[in-house]
C-alpha cells in the first residue's frame, strides 16, 4: 500500500507572531523548528513524503532553513497558495492582502498529490502518538462506496490555549460512536481562570468549560476530497469574495461535505501533548516543554543526527 503523504500549511503571515516566521524559529536544543519535530513524528509513523505550501515569495529562505534540511531524510515538495487560484474566472479583489486561509491552502496541493495525506500546520506540535493515530487511518481500505472516510485528532480545548492573547480554534462535536457531528471555527477564544470563553468583536460571548474537543489542524483526507473543497471554496466566495477579511476554512470545508452526509470524519482520541507558539512570549513556555519531552528519550538531541 502507498504510503501516505504529509501535507503542511506554510503559507501563513505570522500576524500576531510579530511578523517574524513562525515556521523557521528555532525551538529546540539544537536549533529544530516545531516542524522538524512534527516530521520527525510523521517518518517514524510510515509518512512516506511531505509537501509543503508556501507564499512564493518566501521560496528562497524556506528551502536554504527547510528543506535542505530535511532533504536527506525523505523527499519534499514545495507548491504555492496563490492568492489570484480562483474558480470559474474570477478576479482577485482589489486590496486582498490575507491569504484565502487554509482550506484554499489544501486545494493548492490538488495536482501535487494523489495518495491518502494528513494536513498539519507547520508552527504546532502535535506529538508522536497523534501521527501514529493518523497514519494508521490512512491506511485502511477505503470504501468501496459511500460516502468519503477523513479523519480528526482531537485535543482538549484547556490544552491548546496561550495566556497572551487570543486562538482560533475549531470547536467539534461528536457522535457516541466518536464521528464528528459538526465543527464551528471560533477565531477569539480566550483563557480564563476557570475555562475560556470566545468574545468575538461582533456577536454574542460564549463561555466554555476548557473539556471541549478542538480540531487543531491534524486532518486526515482520501485524495477524493480535493473536488469537493474546491466546490465548498466556490461556494464560499459567492458571499465573501469582497470580504477583505474572510478566510475558507478546512473546518468549513469538512463541516460542509458533513451536512451534506458526502463524509463521515473519525476524530481519532490522542493523549497526545499539544504546544504552539501563537505569540512571541509563547515562546520560552514552548522551549521548556520541548526540553522536558527531550530529556525523557523520547527525541534524538540533535533530532537529525
Amino acid at each position: 500500500m502507498t504510503s501516505p503523504a504529509l501535507l503542511v500549511l506554510a503559507a501563513g503571515m505570522s500576524s500576531r507572531y510579530g511578523g517574524q516566521s513562525k515556521q523557521t524559529d528555532q525551538m529546540g536544543p539544537q536549533g529544530e523548528t516545531l516542524l522538524d519535530y512534527s516530521v520527525f513524528d510523521a517518518q517514524r509513523a510510515g509518512f512516506g513524503r511531505v509537501v509543503f505550501i508556501i507564499r512564493r515569495e518566501a521560496e528562497a529562505v524556506f528551502r536554504e532553513r527547510v528543506v535542505a534540511r530535511l532533504e536527506p531524510h525523505l523527499p519534499v515538495s514545495l507548491v504555492y497558495q496563490d492568492l489570484a487560484d480562483l474558480p470559474g474566472g474570477l478576479d482577485l479583489p482589489v486590496g486582498r492582502s490575507k491569504p484565502w486561509g487554509t482550506g484554499h491552502a489544501v486545494l493548492a496541493a490538488r495536482e501535487e498529490i494523489r495518495e491518502p495525506f494528513c494536513v498539519i500546520n507547520a508552527d504546532d506540535f502535535y506529538g508522536r502518538e497523534a501521527f501514529a493515530a493518523m497514519a494508521a487511518f490512512l491506511r485502511r481500505p477505503p470504501p468501496a462506496d459511500g460516502p468519503l472516510a477523513l479523519a480528526m485528532c482531537g485535543y482538549e480545548l484547556r490544552r491548546t490555549l496561550s495566556e497572551h492573547g487570543k486562538v482560533a480554534r475549531g470547536l467539534c462535536a461528536t457522535t457516541p460512536d466518536g464521528l464528528l457531528r459538526s465543527v464551528t471555527e471560533l477565531t477569539d477564544i480566550y483563557q480564563m481562570p476557570d475555562g475560556a470563553e470566545n468574545r468575538p468583536a461582533s456577536g454574542p460571548l460564549m463561555p466554555l468549560s476548557g473539556l471541549e474537543t478542538v480540531s487543531m489542524n491534524l486532518w486526515g483526507f482520501p485524495p477524493e476530497v480535493f473536488p469537493a473543497f474546491a466546490e465548498g471554496f466556490a461556494a464560499f466566495l459567492e458571499s465573501h469574495l469582497h470580504h477583505s477579511q474572510a478566510e475558507f476554512y478546512i473546518p468549513l470545508a469538512v463541516d460542509r461535505l458533513l451536512q451534506s452526509g458526502r463524509a463521515t470524519c473519525a476524530v481519532l482520541p490522542t493523549a497526545a501533548q499539544w504546544f504552539g507558539v501563537t505569540y512571541q512570549q509563547d515562546k520560552p513556555l514552548v522551549q521548556q516543554a520541548l526540553q522536558a519531552i527531550i530529556a525523557t528519550g523520547a527525541y534524538p538531541a540533535p533530532l537529525w543526527g
